[in-house]
């Protein structure tokens, strides 16, 4: 299976670069970061006209992640990091797609440092190591 990763920087703005990436480089697994759009707004007919299935988590103007698949369907498993309080950032989305758990991510920059955007960074790695751990450990079988 061919997985691609894509920071599209505003999917609307670029859909005609994004859907002409799609058509000439065809991966089965597409995740897509910095939609920059809400929820509503993701473009999904044109990306479903070239055969690809779709989910989102979208955010007006910053952030946003989608997986596309033309291999299977895809079965959402998460969205956004658990441990998060505060998860208004759409950063990260999880999908099994043909029996294989894919996970989209969009990281914070956290500039500058020191300040709360630079804190928020180091919680979400935080969160996002830990949530790899425990599907990690869910694969093997391991339990505490």
């Amino acid at each position: 299976m061919r997985i691609a990763t894509y920071n599209v920087n505003g999917v609307n703005g670029r859909l005609p670069v994004l859907l002409r990436w799609l058509s000439e480089a065809q991966p089965d697994v597409a995740c897509l970061q910095e939609l920059k759009a809400p929820q509503e707004r993701f473009p999904e007919e044109p990306i479903r006209n070239l055969g690809y299935n779709a989910i989102w988590h979208g955010q007006k103007s910053w952030n946003g992640v989608a997986i596309l698949s033309r291999v299977g369907n895809i079965h959402e498993t998460r969205r956004g990091l658990p441990g998060e309080p505060d998860d208004s950032h759409s950063r990260y989305i999880e999908a099994a797609v043909n029996g294989i758990l894919v996970g989209c991510l969009y990281l914070s920059n956290g500039n500058p440092r020191p300040g709360p955007k630079f804190d928020y960074k180091l919680r979400w790695f935080d969160s996002c190591q830990h949530h790899r751990l425990l599907r990690i450990e869910q694969f093997l079988g391991v339990s505490d």
